[in-house]
């Protein structure tokens, strides 16, 4: 484990910064919003957000430009994050996600929401790790499948 000084002489670990793209549709940004503050919330994480949240929303673009974005947003990320209860709504998107970030060497964590019966099998599949729908599984996934 490394270690850093900290202000006061104090010795801290150093912790690692986690480069996440979380999955998500602008329209639908309640689960995203609560996947971010999941995360902010745990300590002894440090992290940076490739996603880009609804008020930055892509406006007026092609399909073609829109999957250029998200190759942008993907390609430097160590791990991409998907909110499985979301697929149903938006597989398209979401399976293009999943399959950047296959062509890419991605790690992917599938969260399964709070409360959900089912879980859609693609982001059960494509997964490297599924956990449960809060803070500590969340950030455990993270750091258990990132490189």
């Amino acid at each position: 484990m490394n270690i850093i000084n900290a202000p006061g002489g104090n010795i801290m670990p150093y912790l690692h910064n986690y480069r996440i793209f979380i999955s998500h549709a602008w329209r639908y940004s309640d689960g995203y919003e609560r996947m971010v503050r999941f995360i902010n919330d745990s300590t002894h994480f440090r992290w940076t957000n490739y996603s880009v949240p609804e008020n930055k929303a892509f406006t007026g673009l092609s399909s073609a430009q829109l999957g250029n974005q998200l190759r942008n947003q993907i390609a430097p990320v160590q791990c991409v994050v998907i909110l499985a209860g979301m697929y149903v709504a938006h597989s398209g998107w979401i399976q293009y996600e999943i399959d950047l970030a296959k062509q890419m060497g991605k790690p992917i964590l599938g969260v399964v929401p709070w409360g959900a019966e089912r879980t859609p099998i693609a982001v059960t599949q494509a997964a490297d790790r599924m956990v449960s729908w809060n803070s500590a599984a969340i950030v455990g996934g993270i750091r258990a499948i990132t490189p």
